[in-house]
């Protein structure tokens, strides 16, 4: 267990794959001793006391007064909404809803739900339907929401969300100052009452719970949402011991390490912004900026994101490629952001010239690790000397197994530098989906979980992801399932078949697209295709930007439809239109290969053009070769 009095250590921790495995010989509960996010938060204050934990920016300006919350501040409002929520009837097994932009509050919300009982963190974009859906689906008694604004629709998607549940019993409504409207006050409706959140809790104790709860690590901490089908969304249910796991484990990780602030741009409803810049960032003692309730789709603050970095003195910047690709072409100017020495990407492929060119134009290190949210965030991590391609080497008391299948049965164990199906165990896996026929292709074997997600790993035990089994779209790190685009593209009357799949893009990584087959006879078109779509379709991430037509689809040898070859198709095109589009002549074709995945090969007619063409294709995530 690490002192954190005691730090920072002369050297850091647990960089090769020798210093996990002597780490691991100190047992589980002597490393880890902490069993729930409540007790990490509690304990963090006793250590940081008065010291900032967060700092909020509302608008993105760089002159702007700011709203801070110290680590003692921070442990009592939990421990307020707690009492809250108590009072309201929720207890261990009872979820809360909470539809919150990036605030203070969202954090008092998600850590006091979990105190009480089941933290539930909803994307505030989704559309009511969608809402509704995993409201329903968690069984939410109350709900904790943004008051109404001119600025947000969420007040008014939540009460039409709440009202088609039918479970929930209160709505507690956030005031935020110059973002909600002052002079509303709350309403009743005839099966629901309405709070102010900010007046409820204060008037509770804020020195310990009510409820006398004693956490069990087993105990469900939270149901986050992931890419579930339209009207059936998945729910991973995460416990407390994965919680208290991964906010001890980076302890460890940065145990070198000076206190520091860290910049949060990123969701909290989203694992990576919850888990690492919440209760991790808390029982580290960092001080989290939160860029705005917008973050990082705030045009203020990303205009001012250089000034941010220097006023704050930030060190870290955690992100998805879509954010740094966006970075990229903001000038710094007279800024100085010497500060700023490590960027962590995630939650989507990086391509690797971009981050090479980024590392180089701003002076940064780029840590490329590996995660998803049924793991709490984390697979597997990057050391400070990490190997180019790969995505670092698995956590502690963790394990990472390379397997070939056969409908969910293990058939082959891979050797060293052989892709297969990536199969993880250990202490930040969750305990399953709430609704048990999603778990039914999660788990192989004795207890492994399928990431759906093909790699390999070298002589070094260091991960290297080569492609996907599992067959999402990743929009800016937002997973697509494409059954929500296949099942309303199958349901119109002139589709015989539909597939969805990532369309290539610099900027998202991916945007869904699909391809159709018409009936005989049928000439719907692309145009009413779409808008067929946004009809059916919830989540509006989905729908799809381009749908093609073809005339049967590419099937294998028993008759399945073969994804990757449309995969390729379509990146051909798209490489050769952004070829096209320069004048550029180039003729290119495409591989699967086991270990990179797709390779996109472009043969240009006038060499001279070579230099043109991998500055175009940098930003794009597959592999090229260019001849």
């Amino acid at each position: 267990m690490i002192d954190m009095t005691k730090i920072p250590l002369d050297e850091p921790v647990l960089e090769t794959i020798e210093s996990v495995r002597s780490f691991e010989q100190v047992p589980f509960k002597e490393q880890f001793p902490y069993t729930n996010s409540y007790e990490i938060i509690m304990k963090s204050a006793e250590l940081f006391g008065e010291s900032t934990a967060l700092e909020f920016l509302l608008q993105g300006t760089v002159d702007e007064q700011t709203q801070t919350t110290s680590f003692k501040e921070l442990a009592h409002k939990v421990t307020q909404t707690a009492n809250l929520l108590t009072s309201l009837g929720i207890g261990s097994e009872n979820a809360v809803s909470i539809v919150l932009p990036i605030l203070p509050q969202t954090h008092f919300a998600i850590w006091g739900a979990q105190a009480a009982g089941i933290s539930n963190p909803i994307n505030p974009l989704l559309e009511p339907e969608h809402m509704s859906e995993i409201i329903s689906a968690a069984g939410s008694k109350v709900i904790i929401c943004l008051a109404q604004s001119k600025h947000s629709d969420i007040w008014q998607k939540v009460l039409s969300a709440s009202e088609e549940a039918g479970c929930v019993e209160t709505i507690l409504g956030v005031h935020v100052p110059g973002l909600c409207d002052p002079d509303t006050n709350p309403e009743n409706f005839p099966n629901m009452k309405v709070l102010d959140f900010n007046t409820s809790i204060n008037s509770m104790h804020s020195q310990a719970l009510d409820s006398a709860r004693r956490i069990d690590s087993e105990q469900i901490a939270a149901y986050f949402h992931t890419g579930g089908t339209t009207g059936r969304p998945k729910l991973a249910q995460l416990t407390h011991g994965n919680m208290a796991y991964l906010a001890q484990l980076m302890q460890v990780y940065t145990a070198h390490m000076e206190k520091h602030t860290v910049l949060c741009g990123l969701p909290l409803f989203h694992i990576y912004g919850c888990i690492i810049q919440g209760v991790a960032a808390f029982a580290v003692g960092y001080r989290i900026v939160l860029m705005t309730p917008s973050g990082f789709r705030s045009p203020i603050a990303m205009s001012n994101f250089w000034k941010i970095i220097e006023k704050f003195r930030v060190k870290q910047v955690s992100a998805v490629p879509t954010v740094l690709t966006a970075l990229a072409d903001i000038p710094v100017g007279d800024s100085d952001i010497s500060s700023l020495t490590n960027v962590n990407s995630g939650a989507a492929p990086l391509s690797h010239p971009f981050e090479l060119s980024f590392e180089e134009q701003y002076e940064v290190e780029i840590g490329n690790g590996y995660g998803m949210t049924e793991t709490t965030a984390l697979i597997s991590r990057a050391p400070i000397e990490q190997p180019p391609g790969s995505v670092g080497m698995r956590v502690p008391f963790s394990q990472i197994r390379i397997v070939h299948l056969e409908d969910d049965k293990v058939t082959k164990n891979c050797t060293i530098g052989e892709s297969g199906v990536i199969l993880v165990k250990g202490p930040q896996v969750f305990k399953g989906y709430k609704i048990e026929i999603d778990n039914t292709n999660a788990w192989i074997e004795d207890g492994w979980f399928n990431t759906g997600d093909l790699g390999y790993l070298d002589e070094n035990d260091c991960l290297y992801l080569s492609g996907r089994a599992k067959d999402l779209i990743i929009r800016g790190g937002h997973n697509i399932d494409p059954e929500l685009i296949e099942e309303p593209l199958l349901s119109h009357p002139d589709i015989a078949s539909a597939i969805a799949i990532g369309l290539p893009d610099a900027y998202a990584g991916e945007l869904p697209m699909a391809y159709a087959v018409r009936k005989p006879g049928a000439n719907v078109s692309e145009a009413e295709l779409i808008k067929y779509c946004e009809e059916k379709i919830s989540e509006r991430a989905a729908i799809p930007k381009r749908i093609d037509f073809i005339e049967e689809m590419p099937l294998t040898a028993v008759g399945k439809i073969f994804r990757p070859t449309l995969r390729q198709k379509i990146a051909e095109e798209v490489v050769e239109q952004a070829l096209r589009n320069l004048n550029i002549d180039v003729s290119v074709t495409s591989d699967i290969e086991k270990k990179r995945g797709l390779i996109v090969n472009i043969a240009a007619t006038d060499s001279a053009d070579k230099p043109k063409i991998r500055e175009v294709l940098k930003p794009f995530t597959f592999s090229t070769n260019i001849s």
